[in-house]
């Protein structure tokens, strides 16, 4: 049976508009980092050499290598960690440092993402592909809602986040958060986006 994300990890991926708490276990990611405003060129091509290379993997079998445990899955969304340049005051998307990734199935290796990075080198430049990289991710308990709307008007659904953990005896650990983004922004109307947002948090 084909592994959907949205069907076998709707609690990780498709929260309610409402604040929930969730425990995250040990993820596989290939990730890149950068740093500047997301509308600039680099994030589109750091986000063009995610895709490349998890498609390439995903397609594998057909170009002669089954890796050992392999199984037919969805390709999972694109995510990305966000933080800001120390010294920054108020949201400058110039200062914004990220670092993005697209979960891989558990079967994915370091070895895979060497081969993987070879059959994309027509798709991505050089310089992208060294960046790759192949990480297990633990994100521990956060707490995630969705956000629907534009991406500027994400403060907004981070208050009413920081609200719920006042109320709830929770802790808010950075200012850094995730974001999985549910809908293509080529495609869909800013005020009809979907997104997870994701923080990290304690218990008092």
């Amino acid at each position: 049976m084909k592994y959907e994300w949205r069907k076998q990890d709707k609690k990780i991926y498709l929260p309610k508009a409402t604040p929930e708490i969730i425990e995250l276990e040990p993820m596989k990611y290939i990730t890149i980092s950068g740093k500047g405003n997301p509308n600039a060129p680099l994030f589109s091509e750091l986000v063009t050499a995610l895709y490349a290379t998890s498609y390439a993997i995903k397609m594998m079998p057909k170009k002669g290598v089954t890796p050992e445990g392999y199984y037919d899955y969805t390709v999972f969304p694109l995510e990305g960690f966000w933080s800001l340049e120390a010294g920054s005051i108020g949201l400058d998307k110039d200062q914004l440092i990220y670092k993005i990734m697209i979960r891989q199935p558990d079967f994915m290796t370091s070895e895979l993402l060497e081969i993987a990075r070879e059959s994309i080198a027509k798709k991505v430049p050089a310089e992208h592909r060294e960046q790759l990289k192949f990480e297990e991710i633990t994100e521990g308990l956060n707490l995630q809602m969705l956000h629907l709307g534009s991406y500027d008007d994400e403060p907004a659904t981070f208050a009413k986040m920081e609200a719920f953990c006042a109320e709830n005896n929770l802790e808010r650990l950075s200012k850094n958060h995730k974001e999985i983004y549910l809908s293509d922004a080529s495609k869909v109307a800013p005020e009809k986006l979907k997104t997870t947002l994701r923080f990290q948090i304690k218990y008092k």
